[in-house]
């Protein structure tokens, strides 16, 4: 190792760009797809100025400002100030996930997986590998930002100027930029990968809640809120430069600690030391459900949390939907009256197919970690010890399904929870239900795809992802897109009645359960076939 501090650094940089060489470029054409196409489609959808001062209307409620931000826009409800109203703050969470994944990926992970020891050998810097990190994650979201800038501004919508498309791309880059510091922080701190991803995503709730409460009850405290503050820039309304400048203020304070930590400390350590574990291990984690299970707790814990949360802020909002339908002809043509059934009652399968596809988030999550303990050769440890293959794809198979009926249940129960309260005529809890629990085969078809992939093609399981992206592009915003109807067939998600509005199809569901115990046998096989790779 060199004495200097970051000797080849750009070096590592190109190799850590060339290990991204499509993760990179998959996260910016996605947050630029969304981000353009909902900027477009807003446009369609409120063509008139009465068309988005109904909607403003709607967003005058503590719920809906807990959810998206307030806005000083709202008296003006121009294309631009409905853009950054209801797309910059999730927008940005997207972009500190990114980069929250990235730094977490080339910091604390690659040293729990022995690479850094081995980079380490080279003649190269003790801060070269963190600086390259920064250096290529930074890069990334400041391409975002003039990406995303300059590509609002040319779509040539009135009231999305050159200064606030600039400041709305800017906002997103220093949110990603001061989630890089976040997490290069808790890469010194933590001892393990997940240790650094957990501490990290606990910032961003922590700080969507803080920025929720105080834009509800109480202003100052959003300024403590890395993603409060993006919204004090008043995209496309006032375009306050300020609240981005201290931002990457902010963010150069936290990335010059956690370099400064990354000095200090020795490879594979971390300041917060780690919990001894019992002496004597339970029967239970004894046998390989009992180990995937205890692997992985902490992350379904989060998720389930989660998506209870998102299933109440969406039954939050359901009793302003009348008035949010009302003088829009757009959204009217979008969700036809269906007689016989309320409009709230027509909206819940949308909802619930946005839940539905959240939920298989996780469920894939925990069938690609098998994929994950194998590269780590943690799987090589259990083969040695008699267990077959069967009983280890086995373990996680059940224990990922399990989890879809859990989030799905959660979903609901969240969804009705809230709904009970600003409802006057509340929907029931069996008819949310069956809405919600007729989505198991879909997801449940997700997940024969995802053990195929492990078994057959551990390598391309990356696909698993694009196809989910896929179904939510073309099932949920095929009708606002005006996509045709075999392409929305081409998902699982597709062929799910809308309950309660359609009758049940019990041919479509019974057809997808036999695809998915089919993908299922054939990953179980191919798993059992083919080598277990280090």
């Amino acid at each position: 190792m060199s004495k200097q501090p970051f000797k080849y650094t750009r070096m590592l940089a190109r190799f850590i760009l060339r290990q991204n060489r499509l993760r990179i470029p998959i996260w910016i054409i996605a947050l630029l797809l969304i981000t353009l196409s909902t900027a477009t489609a807003f446009k369609d959808l409120y063509q008139t100025p009465a068309d988005r001062q109904a909607i403003a209307q709607t967003m005058m409620n503590p719920a809906m400002t807990a959810m998206v931000g307030p806005s000083d826009g709202l008296d003006n409800y121009t294309n631009g100030a409905m853009m950054a109203h209801q797309m910059l703050l999730f927008t940005a969470i997207a972009v500190a996930i990114m980069s929250i994944l990235l730094v977490a990926k080339h910091t604390r992970a690659e040293e729990e997986d022995g690479q850094m020891e081995l980079i380490r050998s080279l003649p190269i810097g003790r801060l070269s590998n963190l600086g390259a990190t920064v250096l290529v994650v930074s890069g990334t979201n400041i391409l975002l930002a003039f990406l995303m800038g300059f590509g609002l501004y040319e779509l040539g919508i009135e009231s999305m100027d050159l200064e606030g498309s600039v400041l709305y791309g800017a906002a997103l880059g220093a949110t990603g930029i001061i989630f890089t510091g976040i997490t290069a922080i808790f890469a010194q701190l933590s001892e393990s990968s997940r240790g650094t991803i957990g501490l990290s995503f606990a910032v961003l709730i922590m700080a969507y809640l803080m920025r929720a409460i105080g834009d509800v009850s109480n202003e100052t405290l959003s300024w403590f809120s890395p993603l409060g503050i993006p919204l004090k820039a008043e995209v496309y309304v006032h375009n306050y430069w300020s609240p981005v400048l201290l931002l990457i203020g902010i963010a150069l304070v936290l990335l010059a600690l956690a370099l400064y930590l990354n000095s200090i400390r020795d490879l594979e350590a971390g300041f917060l030391p780690s919990r001894p574990g019992k002496m004597h291990a339970s029967p239970f984690l004894k046998s390989p459900i009992g180990l995937a299970l205890r692997i992985q707790r902490t992350g379904l814990i989060a998720w389930a949390i989660g998506i209870f949360v998102l299933g109440a802020s969406y039954g939050s909002v359901l009793g302003d939907l009348e008035s949010f339908f009302k003088d829009v002809e757009m959204m009217k043509a979008l969700i036809r009256p269906v007689e016989g059934f309320s409009l709230i009652e027509q909206f819940i399968p949308i909802l619930m197919t946005v839940l539905a596809m959240l939920c298989t988030v996780p469920a894939l999550i925990l069938i690609f970690k098998l994929k994950s303990e194998e590269r780590k050769n943690h799987t090589e440890h259990l083969l040695s010890r008699g267990i077959s293959r069967t009983r280890i794809i086995g373990s996680y198979f059940v224990i990922s399904i399990g989890s879809s009926v859990m989030m799905l249940f959660l979903a609901v129960v969240g969804l009705w929870s809230a709904s009970e309260t600003v409802l006057v005529d509340a929907i029931s809890y069996t008819s949310l239900f069956n809405t919600g629990i007729v989505y198991l085969p879909a997801i449940w078809t997700m997940i024969g795809l995802a053990v195929l992939l492990v078994g057959f093609l551990p390598q391309f399981i990356n696909f698993a992802w694009l196809y989910l992206v896929y179904s939510f592009v073309v099932v949920y915003l095929g009708g606002l897109l005006q996509f045709p109807d075999w392409m929305s067939n081409l998902s699982p998600y597709g062929h799910i009645p809308k309950l309660p509005v359609q009758e049940m199809d019990y041919m479509s569901v019974t057809v997808l359960l036999i695809i998915a115990i089919v993908l299922t046998i054939a990953g179980f096989i191919s798993y059992n076939r083919r080598d277990i790779l280090g």
